[in-house]
């Protein structure tokens, strides 16, 4: 299902640039393929060496994604109004993509030595929201609110399935109840305007809500068999916004229509139950915690692009794994699938 899903991004990615010169076409597929081909080697390294090493490491992993991101704050590249990007040599990274699986390996640790049947009280979920509180800091700062909310997002889906005391969530529900309206009043201009545009579209076509608008255009374009391959008509007269990277499955649905874009969601769903399945048949708590957390990694990053260029969430920049344009993306998709692949060849192991 990578491969298959990588290649439809290469093969996407393509299509999605076909408004630009010829070599940025090919220096844009290129570098992906590069990318690709990089998380590959990355994927394969990190299943062959024991995951409970992780285990120990995880703490340590956690605060070298930290350093990352403060560098990023004196360091970073400062693109299209915010700095989320580092280099590293030759090559650019964004250190808020592996700090997700940082964050996932750090909270199975800590869940998989406190947890029981009873649920987790206030107390024990102190440390896991440090944990995740810095990072979400960090990145919000940026600034990227899409990434921080996806953080917290990973972070409360594994909370539940590790299992929360009753009198606890009912606590947690009641402070982020009243906790949004000061939310909002911290929110930046330019976020809130994403938020009124996602409820009404059309307060301003032109606008904040240009985006939104063309993608759906877009997708109800294709139909149900599409347009043909390289003939949308939407992303070749550049229309469709950042169509490489946030809104390539708008590409994707206007060139092969309902039963393309079927298929690819059947692809994910396939990679989300094996995911599920390995999660199930493991018998070690951290591999069992690990393994959950990566997948709802992979979810929700599925969820919120394709309801985002469908106008059923707020455009909040969050790409479509194995499929949109980025390399730190790509790296850290390939790397989850390792450890998944690590923890399915060693799921019986107690040792």
């Amino acid at each position: 299902m990578t491969l298959v899903l990588g290649a439809a991004g290469l093969v996407t990615l393509y299509s999605a640039v076909t408004s630009g010169t010829s070599t940025l076409q090919n220096s844009l597929c290129y570098r992906q393929l590069m990318w690709f081909g990089v998380g590959l080697v990355a994927m394969i390294i990190s299943f062959l060496f024991n995951y409970k090493t992780l285990d120990r490491w995880s703490y340590v992993i956690w605060g070298g994604c930290i350093l990352l991101l403060i560098a990023v704050l004196f360091f970073g590249k400062y693109v299209g109004g915010s700095r989320r990007w580092i280099a590293i040599g030759p090559l650019t990274m964004q250190p808020s993509e592996p700090v997700k699986i940082a964050v996932i390996i750090a909270l199975a640790r800590y869940y998989s030595r406190v947890a029981d049947t009873r649920g987790l009280t206030l107390r024990q979920l102190l440390a896991p929201m440090l944990l995740v509180a810095m990072p979400f800091a960090l990145i919000v700062r940026q600034p990227d609110l899409g990434t921080a909310m996806l953080l917290v997002l990973i972070a409360a889906s594994i909370t539940v399935f590790v299992k929360i005391e009753r009198r606890s969530l009912i606590s947690i529900v009641s402070i982020g109840a009243v906790t949004i309206p000061l939310v909002w009043h911290f929110l930046k201009g330019y976020q809130k305007q994403r938020i009124l545009t996602f409820l009404n579209p059309d307060r301003d076509p032109l606008g904040a809500g240009y985006h939104i608008i063309q993608s759906k255009i877009a997708i109800g374009s294709g139909m149900l068999t599409g347009k043909g391959y390289l003939k949308g008509t939407q992303n070749a007269l550049s229309f469709l916004p950042e169509q490489h990277t946030d809104f390539i499955f708008s590409v994707l649905a206007e060139e092969w229509g309902f039963f393309g874009t079927v298929l690819v969601l059947v692809a994910f769903a396939l990679l989300l139950v094996w995911s599920l399945n390995i999660c199930l048949r493991c018998r070690d708590p951290f591999g069992t915690i690990l393994t959950f957390g990566v997948t709802a990694l992979m979810f929700w990053q599925i969820f919120i692009n394709i309801g985002m260029v469908m106008g059923l969430m707020p455009v909040v920049g969050v790409p479509l794994p194995l499929v949109s344009y980025g390399g730190s993306s790509m790296v850290t998709m390939c790397l989850c699938v390792g450890i998944l692949l690590n923890v399915s060849m060693r799921r019986f192991m107690y040792e």
